[in-house]
């Protein structure tokens, strides 16, 4: 049976679920790891800084770039090359914005945490970024969404070489996620 069939099997409710269930297994392995990987638990909070230069320049502003970017692929290519199965659809559209900014939030948290301040600091930035890119492995049939995910996870991974600060990938990833969920509440993917 196709992922796309088991989906469409699915209720929205469950899929939401299972969605909040994957964000806290990334929590719970991130913070296995870190008993495994780091001499000390809070040795990964010297990846926590409030530097508001930083976070804008290095997380808000890539995150605008990245959804420009996106949204020119949406423009550009046919909607069958970026649609992922309806299941971004289904898991924004119809919400809250203070559903989407909390799913958002809880999304780009639980991944950054576990994929920058863990697994990145660990293993390095090419290992992780490729990493990060299979999890969502919806997208390995979708050249474009895989392309797009791979160079948001490059970039997103860049930006955390460039700074050492998770504040600053959660800040991008959240814009990203944020920003496109919102388009998804507010949009028809093909009225683009």
């Amino acid at each position: 049976m196709k992922q796309s069939e088991i989906i469409k099997m699915i209720s929205d409710e469950e899929l939401k679920k299972q969605l909040l269930l994957s964000q806290f297994i990334f929590l719970f392995i991130g913070f296995i790891l870190s008993i495994f990987l780091f001499d000390n638990l809070s040795e990964w909070l010297i990846y926590i800084e409030w530097d508001v230069h930083e976070i804008v320049y290095y997380g808000v502003i890539p995150g605008l770039i990245i959804v420009f970017i996106d949204i020119l692929l949406m423009v550009v290519f046919p909607k069958r090359y970026y649609d992922d199965g309806g299941i971004n659809e289904r898991i924004f559209k119809n919400q809250s914005i203070a559903y989407i900014f909390i799913l958002s939030l809880v999304v780009a948290v639980s991944e950054e945490i576990l994929f920058r301040g863990v697994i990145q600091t660990t293993f390095g930035y090419v290992f992780t970024s490729v990493l990060f890119a299979l999890i969502h492995f919806r997208y390995l049939k979708k050249p474009v969404l895989l392309i797009s995910v791979l160079f948001v996870s490059f970039y997103i991974g860049y930006m955390f070489e460039i700074t050492g600060n998770l504040l600053v990938t959660i800040t991008a990833h959240f814009t990203v996620d944020f920003l496109l969920g919102l388009l998804i509440r507010f949009q028809k993917w093909g009225a683009l």
